[in-house]
């Protein structure tokens, strides 16, 4: 059986969305207000001070909303 009619006979629906469609994707929301709120003004000399402000700001959002932010890092030789 094809992976898509096992998936739909499970319920799950799978839609794409145009190749770029930022209001369609919730998470392009998040990154404006990272952008626009969290990190405005900021200067990073190196991009690893910008990925430790993106981090930071990231945690704090999850605590302040009660949600988790663990990270998880996925081997990409296990999902192909």
């Amino acid at each position: 059986m094809h992976l898509w009619s096992k998936w739909e006979s499970q319920g799950l629906c799978v839609f794409f969305l145009p190749k770029y469609c930022s209001e369609m994707n919730p998470i392009e929301l998040e990154w404006q207000h990272l952008k626009q709120d969290e990190c405005s003004g900021q200067m990073f000399e190196k991009e690893l001070y910008l990925a430790y402000a993106v981090k930071e700001v990231v945690k704090g959002r999850g605590e302040r909303g009660k949600y988790s932010t663990e990270r998880i890092k996925f081997n990409s030789r296990t999902l192909i």
